[in-house]
């Protein structure tokens, strides 16, 4: 291959003005997505955010049949999911897994009766995996709405977030109303999947929200290294992911999160503290070590 055809490769998609469109929108995404990624990788909500992705179903739905912005009907439905979520397991003995698992279907379920019920343009397909590449002007308006609205919110209480993440029964002591903090960030996490809703499609983007997190808390004990990680790692999936399903004809959100997923098992072979290969050949120089044959070791 010459460096001209390598040239050519590169430069073939932007000269399409919806693929660069899409480039940018994904990246975005993948922007908002990686930011919120890291808390719910703290906080252990990936469960969570798996349920309001399938709740904003029946929402994007009405949205459509009613002629009002799509991002309106999902961010409804999904807030109101992690409402009921919250009230259903502190007024039963159900745990949170088992709750979470009953709303989350029932929502899914009751969207999909509403495509088959009410009359609309609605494609259950790119409810389900996104199409970034047909998105339009106003769904693009939206996108970016809900995810500076999204961003704002992070950045106004990070501190407060990532001290309710790591450590909520500390966050209660030192006065930070927990429950305020709670349905916030559950919020933020409704603005960011009705911002990726586009791209990923409500099956992937558990995704989106779950791998930068995960595969930078590998690489990293720090926080802000761990945000910039995820970052980085999420919005050149998203970039990359794009390049290559308009190359190889494939789903746009599918070939993005590919990537993320090809990524994170490379780290987590990989990475040098918390990677498996670093984990066994530690627990092998341990193991050559003998505490009883060196005393002086042990010191």
């Amino acid at each position: 291959m010459t460096l001209s055809s390598v040239w050519q490769w590169l430069i073939e998609p932007l000269q399409l003005d919806f693929l660069v469109q899409a480039i940018w929108v994904s990246a975005f995404v993948g922007l908002v997505c990686a930011v919120l990624s890291c808390y719910i990788t703290l906080k252990g909500w990936s469960l969570m955010g798996d349920a309001i992705s399938h709740a904003v179903v029946p929402g994007v739905v009405v949205a459509y049949a009613l002629n009002i912005p799509f991002a309106i009907g999902a961010f409804v439905f999904g807030f109101g999911a992690t409402v009921a979520i919250g009230y259903v397991k502190s007024n039963t003995r159900l745990k949170e897994d088992a709750v979470i698992g009953v709303i989350f279907t029932g929502f899914f379920a009751f969207g999909l009766v509403l495509v088959t019920k009410i009359p609309s343009n609605v494609d259950l397909f790119h409810i389900l995996f996104g199409n970034v590449l047909g998105i339009s002007q106003g769904d693009i308006l939206q996108t970016l709405v809900a995810g500076s609205i999204t961003l704002i919110l992070i950045l106004l209480r990070r501190k407060d977030f990532l001290l309710f993440s790591f450590d909520p029964n500390h966050a209660k002591a030192i006065g930070l109303n927990t429950q305020v903090l709670y349905y916030t960030l559950l919020s933020v996490m409704a603005l960011t999947i009705v911002t990726a809703l586009q791209t990923a499609g409500i099956i992937l983007v558990i995704a989106m929200l779950v791998t930068p997190g995960a595969t930078a808390y590998l690489l990293t004990d720090r926080f802000d290294h761990m945000l910039g990680i995820s970052i980085a790692t999420s919005i050149c999936s998203c970039v990359v992911g794009t390049y290559l399903s308009y190359h190889f004809n494939t789903s746009t959100g599918g070939s993005i999160v590919v990537l993320l997923t090809l990524i994170f098992v490379g780290v987590m072979i990989f990475a040098p503290k918390y990677g498996l290969l670093a984990q066994h050949f530690g627990r092998h120089s341990q193991a050559l070590v003998d505490p009883e044959q060196y005393p002086d070791l042990s010191v």
